[in-house]
């Protein structure tokens, strides 16, 4: 039993996708984080550029 349990403690052949696992998730959390921060100037930046189309098309159109 002894011999078995020493084999368990050794055995590290899951460490590395669990690293990965950890990796890819702190990866993701930062991800979520930076997006967030620009979440308003990307919103206000994006609707200021639908207003200026919908400007310009009404002038086109000469509405």
């Amino acid at each position: 039993m002894t011999m078995l349990f020493s084999r368990f403690i050794q055995d590290e052949t899951g460490a590395t996708a669990i690293e990965y696992g950890l990796i890819a998730a702190l990866v993701a959390v930062a991800i979520i984080g930076a997006l967030t921060q620009l979440q308003g100037g990307l919103t206000a930046l994006f609707n200021g550029i639908g207003t200026r189309l919908s400007t310009e098309a009404a002038n086109a159109t000469g509405g």
